[in-house]
């Protein structure tokens, strides 16, 4: 599809109320609007939100997954504003489910993970994980203990480590049934199915690590959260001073949970010793998906690069890098070309690169990240 080309639904017909393709570019041209209008009539902005969320709970209650990822693809090569406002959307609205029964207050749940990288020798073994029952129970009353979620919420965490592949199988409708699914066994004092959450136990990729290499690998832990929709806890104040603040407290209860639940998840995952955790950030669902893949993606980036400088004997010191935005077909890349002292370009590594991406703050991580390795020397293309 050309890019930054508004997609126009057909006018010489009604849309068919089944039609997955034509039902996409209609809510894609409406992200399209709601992106216009922003700095316009407030009454019009509102009615085409409400519109457009409407358009996207439908589509989830009827698992219409392929109208959801069509429009959100739309408007990827259309405009970068209504790229990432319909994405948002549809993503909060996949993974927080509202409750609500006549006489008592509306209950709210969402789907958080906590993306890790584990360190060791050999890998990890899925068939020994989450045997430790103490250690579990421990991890999981850490959450509220610690302060990363409100003491009148109810939390649970699924008994599982997900691999990448794992999580990213799961669609938009497929996690809002697993809400739903959570919601129900928390709600009821019995067992109750929940056939959505044990189809997202899919099983790791196969593993390719033997047992003296060193591996790293990517997991989440994935938690519910149910709470009252006007819990204190979760409310992050208006003004700007006092929301940072509120975001500063909770970063370092975190750092502090990280210290204290590491060996507790250790002991769950029964990670061979010695191993080391790397916790990133605890976000909801699609905020520690995108931490996840960004880090892995930096880190085979790192690999690559550090091939080259082994397999040329390199001085990182020595070495020039430039970086810059780069397309190949429809996909945007950051491009790190690296150059020995004499300026002849020794390779170029490429990154995925989002179109809704700021990329300044890209070429930041990267310099932090070529720091590690000794390369200083980075050096923006106009």
């Amino acid at each position: 599809m050309p890019k930054n080309k508004r997609p126009v639904p057909r006018k010489s017909a009604p849309v068919p109320p089944e039609d997955d393709e034509l039902l996409a570019a209609a809510l894609a041209d409406l992200a399209l609007t709601v992106a216009e209008q922003e700095d316009g009539d407030l009454a019009a902005l509102r009615v085409s939100e409400d519109e457009l969320h409407k358009l996207v709970r439908n589509a989830l209650r009827k698992k219409h997954d392929e109208v959801l990822y069509g429009a959100v693809e739309r408007t990827r090569y259309a405009d970068a504003g209504a790229y990432q406002l319909l994405r948002a959307a549809i993503e909060e609205a996949a993974a927080t489910v509202l409750l609500r029964r006549e006489g008592a207050p509306t209950m709210e749940i969402n789907a958080f993970m906590v993306p890790m990288f584990v360190h060791s020798q050999g890998g990890l073994d899925e068939s020994v994980q989450f045997q430790d029952g103490a250690a579990f129970e421990a991890l999981v009353a850490s959450f509220q203990q610690a302060g990363l979620e409100s003491a009148a919420a109810k939390v649970v965490l699924i008994s599982h480590a997900y691999d990448f592949g794992e999580v990213d199988r799961i669609t938009y409708s497929h996690l809002n049934d697993m809400l739903r699914d959570a919601a129900a066994s928390m709600n009821e004092r019995k067992l109750v199915a929940t056939p959505a959450i044990e189809r997202s136990l899919a099983g790791w990729d196969p593993r390719s690590f033997e047992a003296g290499d060193t591996a790293v690998e990517l997991r989440f832990l994935l938690g519910f959260a149910l709470k009252r929709s006007d819990d204190p806890f979760y409310q992050v104040p208006a003004e700007e001073g006092a929301a940072d603040a509120y975001f500063d407290q909770r970063m370092a209860r975190y750092v502090s949970w990280t210290e204290e639940a590491a060996p507790l998840v250790a002991r769950c995952l029964a990670a061979p010793a010695p191993s080391e955790l790397h916790f990133l950030y605890q976000d909801l669902f699609y905020g520690a998906k995108q931490q996840g893949m960004d880090e892995l993606a930096m880190l085979q980036l790192m690999s690559e690069v550090g091939a080259v400088l082994g397999a040329g004997q390199l001085a990182p010191e020595a070495v020039q890098a430039t970086v810059g935005a780069a397309a190949e077909g429809d996909e945007l890349l950051l491009r790190l070309s690296l150059a020995g002292a004499d300026g002849v370009v020794l390779a170029t590594v490429d990154k995925a690169l989002d179109v809704a991406a700021d990329l300044e703050a890209e070429i930041e991580d990267l310099r932090d990240a070529l720091a590690t390795l000794g390369i200083t020397n980075l050096v923006q293309r106009a």
